[in-house]
Protein backbone atom coordinates (compact mmCIF):
# COMPACT_ATOMS: atom_id res chain seq x y z
CA UNK A 1 0.00 0.00 0.00
CA UNK A 2 2.94 1.81 1.16
CA UNK A 3 5.00 1.45 -2.34
CA UNK A 4 1.35 2.11 -4.39
CA UNK A 5 0.70 5.73 -2.62
CA UNK A 6 4.98 6.60 -3.18
CA UNK A 7 4.24 5.59 -7.33
CA UNK A 8 1.12 7.42 -7.38
CA UNK A 9 2.79 10.49 -5.65
CA UNK A 10 6.13 9.90 -7.87
CA UNK A 11 3.48 10.72 -11.25
CA UNK A 12 1.71 13.57 -9.71
CA UNK A 13 4.61 15.21 -9.22
CA UNK A 14 5.96 14.41 -12.91
CA UNK A 15 2.81 15.51 -13.97
CA UNK A 16 2.91 18.87 -12.35
CA UNK A 17 6.07 19.87 -13.19
CA UNK A 18 6.42 23.08 -15.35
CA UNK A 19 6.88 22.56 -18.98
CA UNK A 20 10.49 21.99 -20.43
CA UNK A 21 11.33 25.71 -20.97
CA UNK A 22 12.75 26.92 -24.02
CA UNK A 23 14.09 30.57 -24.98
CA UNK A 24 12.14 30.47 -28.57
CA UNK A 25 9.32 28.36 -30.14
CA UNK A 26 8.63 28.41 -33.53
CA UNK A 27 5.10 26.83 -33.84
CA UNK A 28 2.95 25.07 -36.31
CA UNK A 29 5.50 25.08 -39.51
CA UNK A 30 6.26 22.82 -42.03
CA UNK A 31 9.80 22.13 -41.91
CA UNK A 32 11.78 21.46 -44.48
CA UNK A 33 14.69 19.85 -42.63
CA UNK A 34 17.22 20.63 -45.12
CA UNK A 35 18.16 16.80 -46.12
CA UNK A 36 15.64 17.08 -48.94
CA UNK A 37 13.31 14.72 -47.53
CA UNK A 38 9.43 15.41 -47.61
CA UNK A 39 8.12 18.40 -45.21
CA UNK A 40 6.55 17.66 -41.99
CA UNK A 41 4.61 19.71 -39.87
CA UNK A 42 6.51 20.05 -36.15
CA UNK A 43 7.57 22.70 -33.73
CA UNK A 44 11.03 23.78 -33.50
CA UNK A 45 12.20 24.45 -29.49
CA UNK A 46 15.59 26.46 -29.32
CA UNK A 47 17.35 26.82 -25.88
CA UNK A 48 20.58 29.23 -25.84
CA UNK A 49 21.78 28.66 -29.00
CA UNK A 50 20.74 25.59 -30.10
CA UNK A 51 17.76 23.43 -31.57
CA UNK A 52 16.59 21.72 -28.26
CA UNK A 53 13.73 19.43 -29.41
CA UNK A 54 11.44 19.12 -32.42
CA UNK A 55 7.73 18.01 -32.08
CA UNK A 56 4.49 18.55 -30.90
CA UNK A 57 5.50 21.57 -27.72
CA UNK A 58 2.16 22.47 -27.26
CA UNK A 59 2.70 22.03 -23.57
CA UNK A 60 5.79 24.29 -23.70
CA UNK A 61 6.29 28.43 -23.33
CA UNK A 62 8.89 30.67 -24.19
CA UNK A 63 9.72 33.93 -23.90
CA UNK A 64 9.51 34.22 -28.02
CA UNK A 65 6.84 32.41 -29.60
CA UNK A 66 6.43 32.70 -33.81
CA UNK A 67 3.96 31.26 -35.25
CA UNK A 68 4.44 29.69 -38.62
CA UNK A 69 1.15 28.36 -39.27
CA UNK A 70 1.29 28.46 -42.95
CA UNK A 71 5.05 28.87 -43.39
CA UNK A 72 8.07 27.11 -44.13
CA UNK A 73 10.75 26.45 -41.39
CA UNK A 74 14.24 25.53 -42.43
CA UNK A 75 18.19 26.06 -41.59
CA UNK A 76 19.56 29.13 -42.61
CA UNK A 77 20.81 29.09 -46.11
CA UNK A 78 24.78 29.35 -47.05
CA UNK A 79 25.61 31.53 -49.33
CA UNK A 80 29.28 29.81 -50.77
CA UNK A 81 30.79 32.92 -52.74
CA UNK A 82 30.02 36.48 -50.76
CA UNK A 83 31.92 39.68 -51.21
CA UNK A 84 30.70 41.06 -48.04
CA UNK A 85 34.09 40.98 -45.95
CA UNK A 86 34.14 44.89 -46.42
CA UNK A 87 30.78 45.89 -46.36
CA UNK A 88 30.56 43.63 -42.57
CA UNK A 89 33.07 46.15 -41.48
CA UNK A 90 30.64 49.05 -42.49
CA UNK A 91 27.38 47.35 -41.58
CA UNK A 92 27.62 44.49 -39.95
CA UNK A 93 23.81 43.62 -40.31
CA UNK A 94 24.20 42.26 -43.67
CA UNK A 95 21.10 43.14 -44.43
CA UNK A 96 20.50 42.43 -48.31
CA UNK A 97 21.35 38.91 -47.61
CA UNK A 98 19.66 38.00 -44.02
CA UNK A 99 16.34 39.05 -45.45
CA UNK A 100 16.56 36.56 -48.16
CA UNK A 101 17.07 33.86 -45.34
CA UNK A 102 21.28 33.52 -45.05
CA UNK A 103 22.76 33.48 -42.10
CA UNK A 104 26.73 32.11 -43.32
CA UNK A 105 28.70 34.23 -45.53
CA UNK A 106 31.69 32.38 -47.15
CA UNK A 107 34.35 34.79 -47.75
CA UNK A 108 37.27 34.50 -49.91
CA UNK A 109 37.83 33.65 -53.79
CA UNK A 110 40.78 34.42 -54.69
CA UNK A 111 41.54 36.39 -52.34
CA UNK A 112 40.96 36.25 -48.27
CA UNK A 113 41.27 39.23 -45.61
CA UNK A 114 44.22 37.74 -44.41
CA UNK A 115 47.25 37.09 -44.24
CA UNK A 116 48.55 40.40 -44.55
CA UNK A 117 52.07 41.67 -44.91
CA UNK A 118 53.09 45.19 -44.13
CA UNK A 119 52.93 46.65 -47.07
CA UNK A 120 49.46 44.55 -47.85
CA UNK A 121 48.08 46.31 -44.54
CA UNK A 122 49.28 50.04 -45.75
CA UNK A 123 47.58 49.19 -49.12
CA UNK A 124 44.70 47.84 -47.89
CA UNK A 125 44.27 51.27 -45.22
CA UNK A 126 44.88 53.77 -47.95
CA UNK A 127 42.52 52.11 -50.18
CA UNK A 128 38.97 52.13 -49.04
CA UNK A 129 37.07 53.66 -51.59
CA UNK A 130 33.92 55.04 -50.24
CA UNK A 131 33.93 52.87 -47.33
CA UNK A 132 36.53 53.07 -44.61
CA UNK A 133 37.86 51.23 -41.95
CA UNK A 134 40.93 50.08 -39.58
CA UNK A 135 42.97 47.42 -40.23
CA UNK A 136 43.31 45.77 -37.08
CA UNK A 137 44.09 42.11 -37.81
CA UNK A 138 46.96 40.35 -39.72
CA UNK A 139 45.95 37.12 -40.31
CA UNK A 140 42.25 35.59 -41.80
CA UNK A 141 41.65 34.18 -38.24
CA UNK A 142 42.46 37.18 -37.00
CA UNK A 143 40.19 39.38 -39.31
CA UNK A 144 37.01 36.84 -38.68
CA UNK A 145 37.56 37.20 -34.63
CA UNK A 146 37.50 41.10 -35.74
CA UNK A 147 34.20 40.59 -37.32
CA UNK A 148 32.72 38.24 -34.54
CA UNK A 149 34.03 40.93 -31.74
CA UNK A 150 32.52 43.79 -33.53
CA UNK A 151 28.96 42.36 -34.09
CA UNK A 152 27.85 40.71 -37.04
CA UNK A 153 24.22 39.40 -37.64
CA UNK A 154 25.17 36.47 -39.37
CA UNK A 155 27.91 33.61 -39.44
CA UNK A 156 30.91 33.95 -41.41
CA UNK A 157 33.76 31.33 -43.09
CA UNK A 158 36.58 32.42 -44.92
CA UNK A 159 39.04 29.75 -47.80
CA UNK A 160 42.57 30.84 -47.75
CA UNK A 161 43.04 32.80 -51.56
CA UNK A 162 46.10 31.31 -52.91
CA UNK A 163 46.21 35.51 -54.91
CA UNK A 164 46.63 37.11 -51.21
CA UNK A 165 49.26 34.14 -50.24
CA UNK A 166 51.28 35.03 -53.86
CA UNK A 167 50.68 38.61 -53.03
CA UNK A 168 52.18 38.16 -48.98
CA UNK A 169 55.59 35.85 -50.55
CA UNK A 170 55.89 37.10 -54.45
CA UNK A 171 53.82 40.58 -54.92
CA UNK A 172 52.48 40.57 -58.44
CA UNK A 173 55.43 38.70 -60.47
CA UNK A 174 54.15 36.57 -62.77
CA UNK A 175 56.87 33.56 -62.42
CA UNK A 176 56.70 30.32 -60.27
CA UNK A 177 57.62 30.31 -56.48
CA UNK A 178 61.66 29.15 -55.57
CA UNK A 179 61.20 26.13 -53.25
CA UNK A 180 61.83 28.50 -50.21
CA UNK A 181 58.61 31.07 -51.45
CA UNK A 182 56.97 28.08 -51.89
CA UNK A 183 57.45 26.49 -48.59
CA UNK A 184 56.72 30.23 -47.05
CA UNK A 185 52.91 29.86 -48.93
CA UNK A 186 52.69 26.77 -47.81
CA UNK A 187 52.96 27.61 -44.09
CA UNK A 188 50.70 30.58 -44.35
CA UNK A 189 48.00 28.18 -45.58
CA UNK A 190 48.84 25.74 -42.52
CA UNK A 191 48.02 28.59 -40.27
CA UNK A 192 45.06 29.99 -41.97
CA UNK A 193 43.67 26.26 -42.01
CA UNK A 194 44.61 25.83 -38.34
CA UNK A 195 42.95 29.44 -37.09
CA UNK A 196 39.73 27.87 -39.16
CA UNK A 197 39.69 28.46 -42.84
CA UNK A 198 37.36 25.82 -44.88
CA UNK A 199 40.40 25.65 -47.11
CA UNK A 200 42.03 26.76 -50.31
CA UNK A 201 40.70 29.15 -53.25
CA UNK A 202 41.73 30.75 -56.18
CA UNK A 203 40.45 33.25 -59.06
CA UNK A 204 42.51 32.78 -61.89
CA UNK A 205 40.98 35.04 -64.35
CA UNK A 206 42.78 37.49 -62.15
CA UNK A 207 46.26 38.52 -60.79
CA UNK A 208 48.42 37.70 -59.10
CA UNK A 209 46.33 34.75 -58.37
CA UNK A 210 46.33 33.55 -61.75
CA UNK A 211 50.18 33.97 -62.29
CA UNK A 212 49.82 30.25 -60.43
CA UNK A 213 50.39 27.33 -62.45
CA UNK A 214 48.01 24.22 -62.18
CA UNK A 215 51.54 22.38 -60.25
CA UNK A 216 51.72 24.99 -57.84
CA UNK A 217 48.44 24.93 -56.92
CA UNK A 218 47.88 20.66 -56.81
CA UNK A 219 51.05 21.35 -54.27
CA UNK A 220 49.05 24.12 -51.64
CA UNK A 221 46.11 22.04 -52.18
CA UNK A 222 47.75 18.94 -50.72
CA UNK A 223 48.05 21.35 -47.47
CA UNK A 224 44.52 22.15 -47.62
CA UNK A 225 43.34 18.29 -47.88
CA UNK A 226 46.00 17.35 -45.08
CA UNK A 227 43.48 19.66 -42.49
CA UNK A 228 40.13 18.28 -44.37
CA UNK A 229 39.52 21.54 -46.55
CA UNK A 230 38.23 21.99 -49.82
CA UNK A 231 39.68 23.60 -52.88
CA UNK A 232 37.52 26.20 -54.48
CA UNK A 233 38.14 28.19 -57.57
CA UNK A 234 37.07 30.76 -60.20
CA UNK A 235 38.74 28.83 -63.04
CA UNK A 236 41.08 30.08 -65.85
CA UNK A 237 38.19 30.64 -68.14
CA UNK A 238 34.88 30.38 -68.39
CA UNK A 239 34.51 31.31 -72.45
CA UNK A 240 36.15 29.14 -75.16
CA UNK A 241 38.57 27.75 -72.92
CA UNK A 242 35.91 25.96 -70.48
CA UNK A 243 36.39 22.84 -70.83
CA UNK A 244 40.33 23.15 -70.23
CA UNK A 245 39.59 25.01 -67.18
CA UNK A 246 37.13 22.24 -66.13
CA UNK A 247 40.08 19.72 -66.72
CA UNK A 248 42.50 21.46 -64.93
CA UNK A 249 39.96 22.12 -61.94
CA UNK A 250 39.28 18.28 -61.98
CA UNK A 251 43.24 17.54 -62.34
CA UNK A 252 44.03 19.58 -58.87
CA UNK A 253 41.07 17.67 -57.22
CA UNK A 254 42.59 14.21 -58.11
CA UNK A 255 46.29 15.33 -57.39
CA UNK A 256 45.74 16.80 -54.55
CA UNK A 257 42.87 14.30 -53.24
CA UNK A 258 40.77 16.94 -52.37
CA UNK A 259 37.20 17.93 -52.29
CA UNK A 260 36.72 21.00 -55.00
CA UNK A 261 34.35 22.97 -56.72
CA UNK A 262 34.08 25.69 -59.43
CA UNK A 263 32.31 29.06 -58.36
CA UNK A 264 29.85 30.58 -60.11
CA UNK A 265 29.93 27.64 -62.77
CA UNK A 266 28.85 28.97 -66.16
CA UNK A 267 29.98 29.26 -70.15
CA UNK A 268 30.20 32.83 -70.22
CA UNK A 269 29.37 34.61 -74.25
CA UNK A 270 26.33 33.40 -76.72
CA UNK A 271 29.65 31.53 -78.87
CA UNK A 272 30.15 29.42 -75.85
CA UNK A 273 26.63 28.56 -74.50
CA UNK A 274 27.18 25.08 -76.44
CA UNK A 275 30.04 24.17 -74.59
CA UNK A 276 28.15 23.72 -71.03
CA UNK A 277 26.67 20.24 -72.37
CA UNK A 278 30.22 19.07 -72.27
CA UNK A 279 31.66 20.43 -68.95
CA UNK A 280 28.63 19.34 -67.17
CA UNK A 281 29.46 15.44 -68.46
CA UNK A 282 33.22 15.89 -67.63
CA UNK A 283 31.78 16.91 -64.16
CA UNK A 284 30.15 13.79 -64.34
CA UNK A 285 32.85 11.49 -65.05
CA UNK A 286 34.64 12.72 -62.78
CA UNK A 287 32.47 12.35 -60.10
CA UNK A 288 31.99 8.45 -61.37
CA UNK A 289 35.71 7.72 -60.69
CA UNK A 290 34.99 9.26 -57.31
CA UNK A 291 36.16 12.53 -57.22
CA UNK A 292 34.09 15.02 -54.93
CA UNK A 293 33.65 17.61 -57.43
CA UNK A 294 30.71 20.41 -56.84
CA UNK A 295 29.78 23.38 -58.00
CA UNK A 296 27.48 26.75 -57.08
CA UNK A 297 26.00 29.32 -59.28
CA UNK A 298 23.95 32.68 -58.96
CA UNK A 299 20.57 32.85 -60.24
CA UNK A 300 20.78 35.26 -63.29
CA UNK A 301 22.32 35.50 -66.76
CA UNK A 302 24.70 38.54 -65.72
CA UNK A 303 27.91 38.18 -64.44
CA UNK A 304 29.42 41.12 -62.76
CA UNK A 305 33.10 41.86 -62.37
CA UNK A 306 35.67 44.69 -63.63
CA UNK A 307 35.54 46.35 -67.16
CA UNK A 308 39.62 45.72 -66.80
CA UNK A 309 39.37 42.09 -67.36
CA UNK A 310 38.99 43.12 -70.97
CA UNK A 311 42.29 44.50 -71.19
CA UNK A 312 45.05 42.16 -72.43
CA UNK A 313 46.92 39.90 -69.40
CA UNK A 314 49.43 41.97 -69.83
CA UNK A 315 48.30 44.93 -68.98
CA UNK A 316 46.94 43.44 -65.60
CA UNK A 317 49.64 41.62 -64.37
CA UNK A 318 51.09 43.81 -62.13
CA UNK A 319 47.75 45.01 -60.09
CA UNK A 320 45.60 48.08 -60.50
CA UNK A 321 48.72 50.51 -60.10
CA UNK A 322 50.93 48.92 -62.72
CA UNK A 323 47.60 49.40 -64.88
CA UNK A 324 47.52 52.86 -64.24
CA UNK A 325 51.02 53.19 -65.01
CA UNK A 326 50.83 51.39 -68.64
CA UNK A 327 47.75 53.76 -69.40
CA UNK A 328 49.74 57.03 -68.62
CA UNK A 329 51.80 55.68 -72.26
CA UNK A 330 50.17 57.14 -75.06
CA UNK A 331 51.31 53.97 -76.90
CA UNK A 332 50.76 51.11 -74.39
CA UNK A 333 47.14 53.16 -73.93
CA UNK A 334 46.37 52.42 -77.57
CA UNK A 335 47.76 48.59 -77.22
CA UNK A 336 45.33 48.10 -74.98
CA UNK A 337 42.43 49.17 -76.72
CA UNK A 338 43.54 47.24 -79.87
CA UNK A 339 44.08 44.04 -78.01
CA UNK A 340 41.15 44.40 -75.50
CA UNK A 341 39.05 41.35 -75.53
CA UNK A 342 35.20 41.42 -76.04
CA UNK A 343 32.97 38.27 -74.80
CA UNK A 344 29.56 40.14 -75.42
CA UNK A 345 28.85 42.88 -77.36
CA UNK A 346 29.59 46.59 -75.84
CA UNK A 347 25.97 46.84 -76.38
CA UNK A 348 25.45 44.27 -73.24
CA UNK A 349 28.47 45.69 -71.03
CA UNK A 350 26.71 47.63 -68.42
CA UNK A 351 28.13 50.13 -66.18
CA UNK A 352 26.84 49.61 -61.83
CA UNK A 353 30.09 51.27 -59.73
CA UNK A 354 32.26 54.17 -60.50
CA UNK A 355 35.06 55.59 -57.45
CA UNK A 356 34.96 58.86 -58.97
CA UNK A 357 32.15 60.89 -58.42
CA UNK A 358 32.31 62.94 -61.85
CA UNK A 359 31.67 59.97 -63.68
CA UNK A 360 28.65 58.01 -61.46
CA UNK A 361 26.34 59.84 -64.02
CA UNK A 362 27.07 57.04 -66.17
CA UNK A 363 26.09 54.28 -63.72
CA UNK A 364 22.96 52.45 -65.92
CA UNK A 365 24.24 53.19 -69.28
CA UNK A 366 26.30 50.48 -71.15
CA UNK A 367 29.77 50.75 -72.68
CA UNK A 368 28.36 51.29 -76.26
CA UNK A 369 26.62 54.59 -75.24
CA UNK A 370 29.42 56.07 -73.48
CA UNK A 371 31.71 55.58 -76.12
CA UNK A 372 29.41 57.12 -78.57
CA UNK A 373 28.72 59.74 -76.52
CA UNK A 374 32.74 60.67 -76.27
CA UNK A 375 33.39 59.51 -80.15
CA UNK A 376 35.54 57.17 -79.31
CA UNK A 377 35.15 53.12 -79.71
CA UNK A 378 33.92 50.59 -76.91
CA UNK A 379 37.79 49.44 -77.01
CA UNK A 380 39.04 53.23 -76.76
CA UNK A 381 36.96 53.66 -73.80
CA UNK A 382 38.28 50.97 -71.80
CA UNK A 383 41.74 52.46 -70.71
CA UNK A 384 40.32 55.61 -70.73
CA UNK A 385 37.39 55.24 -68.25
CA UNK A 386 39.54 52.96 -65.96
CA UNK A 387 42.28 55.97 -65.96
CA UNK A 388 39.36 58.01 -65.20
CA UNK A 389 38.22 56.66 -62.81
CA UNK A 390 41.05 54.89 -61.10
CA UNK A 391 39.42 51.97 -60.38
CA UNK A 392 39.46 48.57 -62.18
CA UNK A 393 35.21 50.00 -62.59
CA UNK A 394 32.53 47.81 -61.91
CA UNK A 395 30.09 46.39 -64.68
CA UNK A 396 27.38 43.75 -65.45
CA UNK A 397 28.18 41.24 -68.97
CA UNK A 398 24.75 40.29 -69.99
CA UNK A 399 26.47 37.03 -71.46
CA UNK A 400 24.87 33.92 -70.20
CA UNK A 401 22.09 31.30 -71.13
CA UNK A 402 18.54 31.57 -69.34
CA UNK A 403 18.29 27.78 -70.79
CA UNK A 404 21.70 26.43 -69.37
CA UNK A 405 20.79 28.52 -66.29
CA UNK A 406 17.59 26.02 -65.54
CA UNK A 407 20.34 22.93 -66.66
CA UNK A 408 22.76 23.55 -64.19
CA UNK A 409 20.24 24.16 -61.36
CA UNK A 410 18.71 20.61 -62.29
CA UNK A 411 22.28 19.39 -61.40
CA UNK A 412 22.09 17.41 -57.42
CA UNK A 413 25.54 18.88 -56.83
CA UNK A 414 24.20 22.52 -57.09
CA UNK A 415 24.83 25.28 -54.57
CA UNK A 416 24.08 29.03 -54.58
CA UNK A 417 25.76 31.97 -53.59
CA UNK A 418 25.50 35.32 -54.21
CA UNK A 419 29.25 36.37 -55.70
CA UNK A 420 28.22 40.11 -54.07
CA UNK A 421 28.16 42.45 -51.12
CA UNK A 422 25.63 42.34 -48.45
CA UNK A 423 23.81 45.46 -48.40
CA UNK A 424 21.48 47.84 -46.38
CA UNK A 425 19.10 50.17 -48.68
CA UNK A 426 20.05 52.77 -46.26
CA UNK A 427 23.10 55.29 -45.61
CA UNK A 428 26.29 54.97 -47.62
CA UNK A 429 25.57 51.64 -49.93
CA UNK A 430 22.32 53.25 -51.55
CA UNK A 431 24.08 55.76 -54.16
CA UNK A 432 26.05 52.69 -55.66
CA UNK A 433 24.67 50.59 -57.67
CA UNK A 434 24.88 46.88 -58.08
CA UNK A 435 24.15 43.63 -59.52
CA UNK A 436 20.79 42.74 -58.21
CA UNK A 437 22.01 39.19 -57.33
CA UNK A 438 23.25 40.93 -54.05
CA UNK A 439 19.51 41.33 -53.14
CA UNK A 440 18.20 38.15 -54.84
CA UNK A 441 19.79 35.39 -55.91
CA UNK A 442 18.60 33.23 -52.73
CA UNK A 443 14.78 34.56 -52.43
CA UNK A 444 14.97 34.66 -57.07
CA UNK A 445 15.69 30.56 -56.22
CA UNK A 446 13.05 29.79 -53.88
CA UNK A 447 10.15 31.85 -56.01
CA UNK A 448 11.05 32.32 -59.85
CA UNK A 449 13.05 28.81 -60.26
CA UNK A 450 11.30 26.79 -57.46
CA UNK A 451 7.80 28.10 -57.45
CA UNK A 452 6.93 29.58 -60.96
CA UNK A 453 9.51 27.79 -63.16
CA UNK A 454 9.19 24.63 -61.25
CA UNK A 455 12.78 23.65 -62.08
CA UNK A 456 13.30 21.71 -59.07
CA UNK A 457 11.00 20.81 -55.34
CA UNK A 458 10.95 23.05 -52.88
CA UNK A 459 12.54 20.63 -50.47
CA UNK A 460 15.64 19.92 -52.87
CA UNK A 461 16.19 23.56 -53.41
CA UNK A 462 16.48 23.99 -49.43
CA UNK A 463 18.78 21.11 -49.41
CA UNK A 464 20.94 22.99 -51.85
CA UNK A 465 20.79 25.97 -50.00
CA UNK A 466 21.70 24.01 -46.35
CA UNK A 467 22.99 20.94 -45.79
CA UNK A 468 25.08 20.57 -49.32
CA UNK A 469 27.23 23.28 -49.01
CA UNK A 470 27.14 22.77 -45.25
CA UNK A 471 28.52 18.76 -45.76
CA UNK A 472 30.83 20.31 -48.52
CA UNK A 473 32.29 22.44 -46.50
CA UNK A 474 32.73 19.85 -43.35
CA UNK A 475 30.87 22.35 -40.85
CA UNK A 476 29.53 20.26 -37.93
CA UNK A 477 26.19 21.30 -36.35
CA UNK A 478 25.31 23.50 -39.27
CA UNK A 479 22.66 23.11 -42.67
CA UNK A 480 20.07 20.69 -41.16
CA UNK A 481 17.18 21.20 -38.67
CA UNK A 482 18.35 18.65 -36.02
CA UNK A 483 17.91 18.53 -31.92
CA UNK A 484 21.22 19.55 -31.24
CA UNK A 485 21.88 21.40 -33.76
CA UNK A 486 22.73 25.10 -33.88
CA UNK A 487 19.98 27.15 -34.31
CA UNK A 488 20.00 28.76 -37.68
CA UNK A 489 16.49 29.03 -38.59
CA UNK A 490 14.54 30.46 -41.36
CA UNK A 491 10.74 30.89 -41.45
CA UNK A 492 9.55 31.90 -44.74
CA UNK A 493 6.29 31.89 -47.32
CA UNK A 494 6.81 29.92 -49.89
CA UNK A 495 3.71 31.40 -51.92
CA UNK A 496 5.31 34.70 -51.77
CA UNK A 497 9.12 34.41 -51.06
CA UNK A 498 10.23 37.17 -54.29
CA UNK A 499 13.13 38.70 -55.48
CA UNK A 500 12.64 42.49 -56.00
CA UNK A 501 15.84 43.86 -57.33
CA UNK A 502 16.24 44.95 -60.96
CA UNK A 503 19.00 45.92 -62.96
CA UNK A 504 17.65 49.66 -63.02
CA UNK A 505 17.01 49.58 -59.54
CA UNK A 506 18.89 46.69 -57.63
CA UNK A 507 18.70 48.47 -53.78
CA UNK A 508 15.60 46.49 -52.99
CA UNK A 509 14.92 43.65 -50.00
CA UNK A 510 13.45 40.87 -51.21
CA UNK A 511 10.61 40.06 -49.57
CA UNK A 512 8.63 36.14 -47.39
CA UNK A 513 11.30 35.63 -45.35
CA UNK A 514 9.56 37.00 -41.98
CA UNK A 515 11.81 35.39 -38.87
CA UNK A 516 15.50 34.35 -39.00
CA UNK A 517 17.50 33.24 -36.10
CA UNK A 518 21.19 32.83 -36.02
CA UNK A 519 22.62 30.97 -33.01
CA UNK A 520 19.21 31.16 -31.38
CA UNK A 521 18.73 34.62 -31.24
CA UNK A 522 16.20 36.33 -33.38
CA UNK A 523 17.56 39.01 -36.01
CA UNK A 524 14.69 39.18 -38.37
CA UNK A 525 11.25 39.26 -36.92
CA UNK A 526 8.60 40.06 -38.45
CA UNK A 527 10.00 40.90 -41.62
CA UNK A 528 12.60 43.19 -39.52
CA UNK A 529 15.62 43.21 -38.90
CA UNK A 530 16.23 43.48 -34.97
CA UNK A 531 19.60 45.08 -34.32
CA UNK A 532 21.08 41.40 -33.10
CA UNK A 533 24.33 40.72 -33.69
CA UNK A 534 24.71 36.41 -32.77
CA UNK A 535 26.71 36.09 -35.62
CA UNK A 536 30.07 33.98 -35.24
CA UNK A 537 33.25 33.09 -36.86
CA UNK A 538 32.62 29.42 -38.30
CA UNK A 539 35.46 27.55 -37.92
CA UNK A 540 36.38 24.56 -40.58
CA UNK A 541 37.66 21.06 -39.74
CA UNK A 542 41.29 21.52 -39.52
CA UNK A 543 40.65 24.10 -36.70
CA UNK A 544 43.37 23.81 -33.91
CA UNK A 545 41.89 25.67 -30.82
CA UNK A 546 45.10 28.16 -29.24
Amino acid sequence: MVLRSLLVLGLLLISCQTPLAFDAIIRNGTLLDGSGGAPYRADVGIRADTIAAIGDLSASTAPVEVDATGMHVAPGFINMLSWANVFLLVDGRSQSDLRQGVTLEVLGEGRSMGPLNVQMKKEMAEDQGDFPFEVSWTTLGEYLEHLENKGVSTNVTSFVGNGTLREYVMGYENRPPTPQEMEQMKNLLRQGMEEGAVGLSTSLLYVPSGHASTGEIAELARVAADYGGMYISHIRNEEDSLLLSVRELIQIAEQAGIRSEIYHFKASGQDNWDLMDSAIALIGQARDRGLEITTDMYMYNASSTGLNVLLPAWAREGGHSRTMALIEDPEKKKKMAREATFHVPAENILFVGFRNPDLQHLIGKTLAEVAASRGISPAEAIPELIYEDDSRIQVVYFSMSGENLKKKLALPYMSVCSDAGSYSIEGGFHPKSTHPRAYGSFARLLGHYVREEKVIPLQEAVRRLTSLPANNLRLQGRGLLREGYFADVVVFDAGKIQDLATFEQPHQYATGVSEVFVNGEQVIASGEHTGATPGRFVRGPGYVPK
